[in-house]
């Protein structure tokens, strides 16, 4: 797969028919390694390695019912209360971060109201703070560690 713009990590893949699959640590299966779940899976790992996200504080592919229609945002993040404290919108390394990119973790966050939308296509990473008492987004430089936003 295509090297991205985070650091390398070892992941378990295999082959099935003439698929191959990836191991997802979260869901504990193996998926199939498409473009966009080898970028989820890489993004995955840095935030559990690099920004030391707890693995059993990460949903992937959650059911989100925006407008009364299911929906299934890639990754939210909770808080130690069980709070969803992060979201984030993964796009394959070919596809560009446009304004319905972030329009789409917009529609998921009307549900969630999360304070730290995340948008990446494993080759840029863009994240912002929600400010809901002052109605306004901020965007920052870096993706926050956990202990900084795990008490929110």
């Amino acid at each position: 797969m295509e090297n991205l713009n985070l650091p390398t990590y070892s992941f378990k893949i295999k082959s099935d028919l003439q698929r191959k699959l990836i191991f997802d640590s979260i869901r504990k299966k193996y998926v199939v390694l498409t473009p966009e779940e080898w970028v989820r899976q890489n993004f995955i790992r840095f935030l559990v390695e690099e920004k030391g996200y707890p693995a059993s504080l990460i949903a992937v592919e959650k059911k989100v019912d925006v407008n009364l229609l299911p929906q299934r945002s890639d990754i939210v993040l909770y808080n130690g209360k069980a709070n969803p404290v992060m979201i984030v919108e993964c796009k394959a390394s070919k596809i560009k971060i446009t304004q319905d990119v972030f329009n789409q973790i917009a529609r998921y966050n009307m549900k969630l109201r999360v304070p730290f939308l995340v948008v990446t296509n494993g080759l840029r990473h863009f994240c912002c703070f929600m400010d809901y008492e002052k109605k306004s987004f901020t965007f920052l430089e870096d993706i926050p560690q956990y202990q900084s936003i795990k008490d929110l």
